[in-house]
């Protein structure tokens, strides 16, 4: 939005966007702003956009006054510098807002004046880096996901810098940046882009003496993160920016969650009049956002308030909603207790006696009972059903399920030649339209007026939704519906066009860093990522005097910790060496732990000092007991 925003505090919601459709559906959906993948070195090889689909998405973003940003956040080697560059460039040129990237050898080089975001890849866990960060010139911090509300608050109190952070989607387990297991095992690295999820896969946990402690869990593998019940202490704790995971996830999970956290903060904002949203318009949704029914494995609002469990041990895969218990079985009928209404063709999962995820599909339904497309044998009275494939949810999804309107109020007026409408929006954007005509006066006022007002009105599908419709002519005049369909249809195209150059010109700046802003350690390692003489050279000139490359350069990873994480195996487990969490069952034994996957074998460090765990190569493998 634009006009007097600087004096006010905004609150902007972040939305992914895989490609143009779905960037366009978030903003429907009430987005202030969508970030989405440049053709390349966008940390996500699988949603790439062309600059032409970008350039799109960003001129219908600006007609909200929404915000486009673009990720060009993997870290690159020498021979890409240069093209890396040269991509930034067209990105501004395509108006797109800010550029995220996690490479600092960017900074060394010729950028346009385009805002820079600082990804959470770069490691933004303290209030040094976010120091640092905002002396470089970065405009933004996207803060680690592992960041507490208390760290926010030091953050906040130590740093101007816009604070960027997560509110709902997967988490990777590891500290982003900091995870190089994909890298070891599939030369798939998560800085450059092509992350393989080793951390959903499967493994067994063994003590230091080979005793099978766990067998095939998902040990690694989190929860979706949900911050939805902490979105007003995020706003106190100085978060203006709140954004969604999702940038592989399809159109309903992009158009659902958006709208459910755009009422969540418009609410916030009814209620605080101090706080107003980032963009432009008013969104009405024609169904009833629920979060728990796209994509999801269960939540955890993680570090916002640490509490067990975090993991979702049994399985990498949405559940969904939960609906109830099974109260009868009876040959190939089942009945649910349930509120929720079923529909033939749901796709329906619950845990075995096992503690694995079976699913099938509702066939006919009778109320609260139904068939199943096939009984499940390990099915049994009492089991709890979650619905993972909600078929009317997705039907209400798959059509036109929100709009967005800004509003205008209109004038019709009279010129010597003709008439000019007038369009004046929310914002103080005004544009106009003129028709050369013969005037010829109503014989009936009031119809003459009603169709004027009627006509006027017709905004169909544009951007806009008249408020007020005013005419200022001294005499009333008939005017045909063809002469004023055309004044209108210009006086839109026009007000289009002034909103989204009113945007450009507005466009934020990159900030000029502090050339001799000093980093806060003289000697870095491979947790600095550094795969490129720019980026060497841009820590060198900050003072430090040691310099160590990544692991996607040296490939050396004897001795180096594979994923740094402040997810504790042992404090979700209800065994932390601490006395925290809570306890489960049977206890760990105290001694050190091992990971197991296929032939792959990583020993667990606990950090109880920095409340971190830390997952190293294990050789050799300590043979294992039944």
């Amino acid at each position: 939005m634009m006009g007097n925003k600087s004096a006010i505090s905004y609150l902007e919601l972040l939305a992914p966007a895989k490609n143009l459709e779905q960037g366009r559906e978030a903003i429907n959906h009430g987005a202030d702003a969508v970030y989405i993948g440049a053709p390349a070195f966008g940390a996500r090889v699988a949603a790439g956009n062309s600059i032409e689909e970008i350039e799109q998405l960003a001129c219908y973003a600006h007609l909200y006054h929404a915000k486009v940003f673009t990720t060009v956040n993997t870290l690159l080697f020498d021979s890409e510098v240069e093209a890396a560059v040269k991509l930034i460039h067209q990105l501004y040129d395509a108006g797109v807002d800010a550029a995220i990237i996690q490479d600092l050898g960017l900074l060394e080089c010729d950028l346009p004046p385009i805002e820079l975001h600082a990804s959470t890849q770069t490691h933004n866990a303290s209030v040094e880096r976010v120091k640092f960060m905002e002396q470089v010139g970065f405009s933004r911090v996207i803060l680690a996901r592992e960041t507490s509300l208390e760290q926010m608050r030091e953050i906040r109190h130590a740093t101007s810098v816009e604070l960027e952070a997560f509110v709902q989607g997967a988490l990777c387990v590891s500290y982003s940046g900091q995870c190089y297991m994909s890298q070891y095992l599939n030369d798939r690295s998560g800085n450059r882009g092509c992350c393989a999820q080793p951390c959903r896969s499967a493994y067994d946990l063994y003590d230091e003496k080979g005793n099978l402690l766990r067998k095939g869990e998902h040990l690694l593998s989190l929860r979706d993160f949900s911050a939805a019940q902490h979105l007003r202490e995020m706003i106190e704790a100085g978060i203006t920016s709140f954004k969604i995971e999702g940038r592989l996830k399809d159109m309903s999970y992009v158009k659902n969650v958006t709208a459910y956290y755009r009422r969540l903060l418009d609410d916030i904002m009814t209620l605080d009049g101090s706080y107003v949203p980032a963009s432009s318009g008013h969104c009405e949704f024609y169904f009833m956002p629920d979060m728990e029914k796209t994509f999801n494995r269960g939540f955890t609002d993680y570090f916002l308030q640490r509490r067990a469990p975090m993991a979702s041990l049994s399985t990498q895969k949405s559940i969904g909603k939960r609906l109830g218990k099974v109260t009868k079985i009876e040959g190939s009928r089942i009945t649910l207790k349930t509120s929720e209404p079923l529909t033939s063709g749901d796709g329906l999962c619950f845990f075995t006696p096992r503690g694995e995820l079976e699913g099938f599909f509702v066939n006919q339904v009778q109320g609260s009972t139904f068939q199943p497309n096939r009984m499940p044998q390990t099915l049994a009275v009492g089991a709890m059903l979650w619905r993972n494939n909600d078929q009317a949810f997705e039907k209400q999804l798959q059509g036109n399920s929100a709009q967005r309107k800004v509003s205008v109020d209109i004038t019709l007026a009279e010129t010597a030649e003709g008439f000019v409408m007038t369009l004046a929006d929310e914002d103080g954007c005004k544009a106009s339209a003129t028709t050369a005509c013969s005037k010829e006066p109503a014989q009936n006022r009031e119809r003459a007026l009603d169709n004027i007002d009627r006509q006027c009105r017709k905004l169909g599908d544009t951007p806009f939704l008249a408020s007020e419709v005013r005419y200022s002519c001294e005499e009333a005049y008939f005017l045909p519906a063809a002469v004023l369909n055309d004044l209108r249809r210009k006086a839109v195209a026009a007000l289009e066009e002034e909103r989204v150059k009113a945007h450009l010109l507005h466009r934020g700046q990159r900030m000029k860093g502090d050339e001799e802003a000093p980093y806060f350690e003289t000697r870095l390692d491979y947790r600095a990522n550094i795969l490129n003489s720019r980026a060497e050279q841009f820590y060198r000139r900050h003072g430090v005097e040691e310099v160590e490359y990544g692991l996607e350069q040296t490939h050396e990873y004897a001795g180096k910790a594979l994923m740094t994480t402040k997810y504790c195996l042992r404090y979700e487990l209800g065994s932390c060496l601490c006395g925290k969490g809570t306890t489960k069952g049977e206890a760990l034994p105290k001694g050190q732990l091992f990971l197991r996957n296929n032939k792959n074998y990583f020993r667990l460090e606990c950090d109880c000092r920095e409340c971190l765990m830390r997952i190293y190569l294990a050789a050799p493998e300590p043979k294992a007991r039944k």
